[in-house]
C-alpha cells in the first residue's frame, strides 16, 4: 500500500509522480491501480501532470482501457494529454485508435506540437497507411513542424518503410539541422530497398557522412553490418566496420538495448562468408551472452555444415542457463536432419512442445523437413496431418519433398493435388518437389500434367531446377530423345542441372553418345568445377580412350582442379560417424572394407557387378 508522508499538495503530487514512474519502470498494473486510487482519494483527478503519468502508466502496463477512462475523465484537456494517449495507443500497436484520437484532436480547440506529429507519423508508418502520412507531412510544412529535426526524422522514417527512398532524401536535404538518427534512416532506407537508382550508393552516403564529421554508433554499424551480411560482395566492408568497432571502443556486451544487436550482426556476417571460426572469437568475447547470441552462432554452425558444432553449442547453452527460443530450435532442426539424428531432433520437438511453442509455423515446418531428413516419413506425415495447425504452402511443398525423396510418387502427387484443392497456389519449390518425386518414381504423365499445370493455370514460369526435373523425368524412363528435344525447346538457358541430369540419365541406360554430349556442355559452363573433368576422365577410360584421359587429366593440374572426396556419416549411439572415399582412419576400417569385400562378392554373384562397379569410379 502506498503511504505519503507530505501532507501539502505539491508534495503529494510529487509523491504520487515519483511512484507513478516507478510502476512505469517496472511496468506494474498493481502500483499504478494504487496511484489511481490515491488520485482520486486526495481530489486530483483533474491534475493535469498526474493525468498524463497515469495515462502513460497504463498504456505501459498494457491496459489500454483504463487510459481512456482516465482521458476521458479530464475536462480541460492540453497537447500533453492528448500526446500521452496517443503514445500509448500506438505502444501497444492500437493504431486505429491513435489515428482517430489525433483527427479528433486536430477538430477539436487543442493544436498538435511537434511530438503530437512525431507520434502520430510513427504510427502511419507502422500501420502503412501512407496516404495519410503524405496528407500529415502537408499539415506539418504548413505548420512549420517539418524543420523539427525529431519530426523530420519520423517522416523519413515512414517514406523508408514505405518504399519511397527519394522523398525520404529530398526531406534529408531540405533538413537545416541534423542529428545521428537522421544519417541512420537513410543508411537504413539504403540498406533494406537496396534501390539501384540513385546516384549517390550507400557506401558513397556513409562516406558523406564521415566526412561531415559524424561518427557511428550501434545502430549505424548494425545497419551497414546487415547489409554486408545479405551480399557476399561486399563482406569484407563488414571486416573494416568490426575493426571500426574495436577501434573505437563501440560496446559489444549484450543487452536488451539497440546495441544488443551489433554482436549478433558480427557473427552472422562472418558465418555468412564462410568464416565461423571468426565469428566464434566474437562470440567468446561478448561478455554476457544472451539467447540472440547462442541462436546466432549455433545457426553460423549449421549454415556451414558443421552440425556436431552446433548440437554441443545447442546442449551447451541450455548448461549455461540459457532458454532456447523458437528461432534457437529452428536453426538447431537441420543439423538433426543432416546427421540424421532422429533421436535429438524428438528430444528438440519435446522441448518445444514442453515450452509451448511446437504450434509456431516456421517450427512445424522445420520439423517436418528434419523428420524426414532424419528418415522417419511417418513422424513427418503425424505432425502434418495432426500436430500443424496452420500450413502455409511451405507446410505442403516440405511434405512433398519428403514424400519423393522416401520414394512416394504417387503420394506425392495426391498430395500436390489436395493442396490445389485447399487454395494454396503452387511455386517453383512446389513444382520442383513434385517434379522430382515424379521423376524418382517414373510417374512420367503426372510429370508432364503438373508441368503444364504450374505453367498454365497458375502462372509459374519455368526455372533451370524445373527444367531439369522434366529432363530427368524423361531421361529416368529411358527416353532420351524426349529429353534432349525438351533441352532444345526450353524456354530458359540449360544449366549445370540440365545437363547433369542428362548426363546421369545417359549413364543410366548406357547411351555413351549422349552422355559425352551432356558432359562437353557440362565442361564449358563449369570449367572450375572438378568434378567434371573426373566424370569425363571415367568415361573415356571406359571406352579405353586413355589419351583423352590423359588430355583431361593434364587439363586438371593445369587448372589446379582437384575433387574433394566424397564424405558420409552415421549416427551411432550419440556418437557420429564420418567415412571418406578409400579412408582408413576410422578404427574399424579393416572390419568395414572385410564386410565391403563380402557384399561385392555377393553382388557378383547376383550379377550386380557392373552397377558396383560403376557406383566406385562415380565416387573416385
Amino acid at each position: 500500500m502506498i503511504r505519503c508522508y507530505h501532507t501539502s499538495a505539491p508534495g503529494f503530487s510529487l509523491n504520487l509522480l515519483h511512484f507513478l514512474q516507478r510502476s512505469i519502470d517496472s511496468q506494474s498494473l498493481k502500483l499504478t491501480q494504487q496511484c489511481h486510487a490515491q488520485i482520486h482519494r486526495w481530489g486530483l483527478t483533474q491534475d493535469s501532470v498526474l493525468a498524463t503519468k497515469l495515462i502513460s502508466a497504463y498504456s505501459t502496463c498494457r491496459n489500454a482501457f483504463d487510459s481512456r477512462l482516465v482521458f476521458d475523465s479530464i475536462e480541460a484537456k492540453s497537447v500533453y494529454i492528448y500526446n500521452a494517449l496517443i503514445n500509448g495507443y500506438a505502444k501497444n500497436r492500437f493504431f486505429a485508435q491513435s489515428i482517430d484520437l489525433f483527427e479528433q484532436m486536430c477538430a477539436g480547440t487543442v493544436s498538435p506540437d511537434e511530438f503530437t506529429f512525431s507520434s502520430i507519423v510513427k504510427v502511419l508508418g507502422e500501420s502503412g497507411d501512407f496516404i495519410s502520412g503524405r496528407m500529415v507531412h502537408c499539415m506539418c510544412e504548413k505548420n512549420g513542424f517539418v524543420l523539427d529535426t525529431v519530426v523530420g526524422n519520423s517522416f523519413m522514417s515512414m517514406y523508408v518503410k514505405g518504399g519511397s527512398l527519394r522523398d525520404a532524401l529530398k526531406l534529408f536535404d531540405e533538413l537545416p539541422c541534423r542529428n545521428l538518427s537522421s544519417w541512420n534512416g537513410i543508411i537504413s532506407g539504403y540498406a533494406n530497398l537496396r534501390d539501384q537508382t540513385f546516384e549517390k550508393s550507400l557506401w558513397e552516403f556513409v562516406r558523406e557522412m564521415q566526412t561531415e564529421g559524424w561518427k557511428f554508433d550501434a545502430i549505424t554499424v548494425s545497419t551497414l553490418l546487415s547489409f554486408c551480411a545479405e551480399d557476399k560482395k561486399t563482406w569484407h566492408f563488414g571486416r573494416e566496420l568490426h575493426c571500426y568497432v574495436l577501434k573505437n571502443g563501440l560496446n559489444l556486451e549484450l543487452s536488451f538495448d539497440d546495441d544488443a544487436h551489433l554482436g549478433c550482426c558480427l557473427i552472422d556476417i562472418y558465418s555468412k562468408s564462410g568464416r565461423v571460426d571468426s565469428a566464434r572469437k566474437v562470440f567468446e568475447k561478448l561478455i554476457h551472452r544472451n539467447v540472440y547470441a547462442w541462436t546466432s552462432i549455433i545457426n553460423g554452425y549449421a549454415q556451414n555444415g558443421d552440425f556436431m558444432e552446433a548440437f554441443e553449442l545447442f546442449f551447451e547453452m541450455q548448461v549455461e542457463g540459457i532458454k532456447p527460443n523458437k528461432v534457437s530450435l529452428v536453426s538447431i532442426l537441420p543439423a538433426c536432419g543432416s546427421l540424421a539424428s532422429l533421436k535429438g531432433g524428438k528430444q528438440v520437438h519435446g522441448f518445444a512442445i514442453r515450452h509451448e511453442l511446437n504450434q509456431e509455423l516456421a517450427f512445424c515446418n522445420a520439423l517436418i523437413d528434419m523428420y524426414f531428413k532424419a528418415g522417419s516419413l511417418s513422424s513427418a506425415r503425424k505432425l502434418f496431418q495432426h500436430g500443424c495447425n496452420i500450413k502455409d504452402r511451405i507446410s505442403w511443398s516440405s511434405m512433398i519433398v519428403g514424400y519423393g525423396l522416401h520414394g512416394r510418387g504417387q503420394e506425392a502427387v495426391r498430395l500436390f493435388d489436395e493442396m490445389l484443392q485447399h487454395g494454396i497456389k503452387p511455386d517453383m519449390i512446389t513444382a520442383v518437389a513434385v517434379l522430382s518425386a515424379c521423376a524418382r518414381a517414373g510417374l512420367v504423365d503426372d510429370g508432364i500434367r503438373v508441368y503444364h499445370s504450374v505453367l498454365n493455370h497458375y502462372g509459374v514460369n519455368p526455372t533451370p531446377e524445373m527444367c531439369s526435373c522434366m529432363v530427368d523425368l524423361f531421361g529416368r524412363s529411358g527416353q532420351l530423345d524426349r529429353a534432349l528435344d525438351f533441352i532444345n525447346t526450353m524456354s530458359v538457358p540449360p544449366g549445370p542441372s540440365v545437363w547433369g541430369a542428362l548426363m546421369n540419365a545417359s549413364a543410366l541406360h548406357g547411351n555413351d553418345g549422349m552422355r559425352e554430349l551432356a558432359y562437353n556442355f557440362l565442361v564449358q559452363i563449369e570449367p572450375e568445377n572438378p568434378a567434371n573433368y573426373v566424370s569425363l576422365s571415367n568415361l573415356y577410360a571406359s571406352s579405353q580412350k586413355w589419351d583423352v584421359v590423359s588430355r583431361v587429366r593434364t587439363l586438371m593440374k593445369e587448372r589446379g582442379l582437384k575433387k574433394l572426396p566424397g564424405c558420409s556419416w552415421i549416427n551411432i549411439s550419440n556418437e557420429t560417424h564420418s567415412f571418406y572415399i578409400f579412408d582408413k582412419a576410422h578404427p574399424c576400417s579393416k572390419m568395414i572394407y572385410e564386410r565391403l569385400d563380402e557384399l561385392s562378392t555377393a553382388m557378383k554373384e547376383a550379377g550386380l557387378n557392373s552397377e558396383f562397379e560403376g557406383a566406385i569410379k562415380l565416387c573416385e
